[in-house]
């Protein structure tokens, strides 16, 4: 009987455009809008699961037009298929379209969503209930001093406790940047992700120019091009500063490599780059070598950010949590998944799955 509740009825695809309140630049491009896709997957018992797809160009390879067309391609490879059987269906997606990862995230968010929903249990509690909350970060972008300067003020306002700032362009201007805000929030942490801007000799004297300053960021995010390994490791070897893997962290077989040469100290987990079975693998991959874990995202809305908060929380054990996206959009065209105050997402209030609908 379980069988046929948890069968696969229905998935629409539809495009999902949300502007942003103001440009988002990083080292490798600049974004005006996300440009996701939402995905609405209907079991035969009538439990409904929504997944988000965030493809990002610059980080992705994927564009709106290529998770379109993969997430429709996968529904009629799903329907009629047990959502219970979730790791078997992530491998099917994963063996066709291995290139459009947000497409396989997306899809295992909504079956994974839509089968907690017919269990009955949120989905934070069905990865472990480790945590009924986290705490996120909130980020600055490629602004100049004097708009930094305010931000950090309006984010010391918001309660949050952390700023990651965006690096990885002029060495001085960068160095500018992060002495400005750190004046507008002096009590707040500081973290700085480079997204492969640097080469590792500009990483190491970003780091140096910043110790001048008394300025001590908690963690150095992806100092330089993904590929490069060895000049990660270069830069871990040579700061006390921490540093994470993100661009670099795009597979579990990637980041055992990492770990295997000590490249980071720190894995950035993003369901986006993975999908959320091979995330599990890679979080137990650091579990097991005492590597810091990380959850960050693409340019989300709450739906995916939801996700990744109930995975974060149900695993536990995150010690940099950058799920902020859902505060650089003009508008929230979904309720529930979680309840904020300041940089808490607070999840205990979430009945089953997901807890997100559509506005």
């Amino acid at each position: 009987m379980d069988m046929v509740k948890t069968t696969i009825r229905s998935i629409t695809v539809e495009p999902l455009n949300i502007p942003l309140r103001e440009p988002f630049a990083i080292a490798t491009g600049s974004v005006m809008e996300a440009r996701n896709v939402l995905i609405k997957l209907t079991l035969q018992d009538g439990s409904v699961g929504y997944g988000e797809c965030a493809p990002f160009p610059p980080s992705t390879g994927e564009s709106q037009s290529t998770a379109l067309a993969a997430a429709t391609g996968c529904i009629d490879l799903l329907i009629g298929r047990d959502a219970a059987q979730w790791r078997i269906l992530s491998k099917l997606i994963r063996s066709l379209y291995f290139s459009q990862m947000t497409v396989c995230a997306g899809l295992e968010m909504a079956i994974l969503d839509a089968l907690t929903h017919s269990y009955g249990i949120p989905l934070y509690i069905f990865f472990g209930g480790a945590s009924t909350f986290i705490e996120t970060d909130m980020s600055i972008p490629l602004v100049t001093p004097e708009h930094g300067y305010e931000l950090a003020e309006e984010i010391m306002a918001r309660g949050m406790k952390t700023i990651k700032v965006k690096v990885g362009g002029d060495l001085r201007e960068d160095v500018n940047r992060v002495e400005a805000i750190r004046s507008g929030a002096p009590h707040l942490g500081i973290t700085l992700d480079a997204n492969q801007g640097y080469t590792p000799h500009e990483a190491l004297l970003c780091l140096e120019a910043l110790d001048d300053r008394d300025i001590r960021p908690l963690l150095l995010e992806q100092p330089g091009p993904k590929d490069d390994l060895t000049g990660m490791r270069y830069v871990t070897q040579h700061t006390t500063v921490p540093v994470a893997a993100d661009e670099s962290a795009c597979s579990a077989a990637a980041v055992a490599q990492i770990i295997a040469n000590q490249s980071a100290t720190v894995i950035n987990i993003k369901l986006m780059k993975t999908g959320i079975v091979e995330a599990l693998d890679i979080a137990a991959l650091c579990r097991a070598s005492h590597t810091q874990l990380m959850i960050g995202a693409m340019i989300e809305s709450r739906l995916a950010i939801s996700a990744a908060s109930h995975f974060a929380a149900g695993l536990g054990g995150f010690t940099f949590i950058d799920l902020d996206t859902p505060m650089l959009l003009t508008e929230d065209p979904f309720t529930g998944g979680y309840e904020q105050k300041g940089g808490i997402y607070q999840l205990s209030e979430t009945a089953s799955g997901l807890g997100v609908t559509p506005k």
